[in-house]
């Protein structure tokens, strides 16, 4: 996995030269939640379909 820094840069540098601050920051919460649910897969943290379904 990049080293986030290098992951956030080459995220901003994709974007096309009219993006805000609204769309540097929303690429960047996309990419945390992607690695925090990568992170949880890792390690085991899911539900089931069916204890979702429960839940719901």
């Amino acid at each position: 996995m990049e080293i986030l820094k290098d992951e956030a840069i080459n995220a901003i540098s994709k974007l096309p030269e009219s993006a805000d601050i609204d769309d540097i920051m929303y690429r960047l919460y996309v990419i945390d939640k992607i690695r925090k649910g990568q992170k949880a897969i890792d390690e085991g943290e899911t539900i089931t379909i069916e204890s979702l379904k429960e839940e719901l």
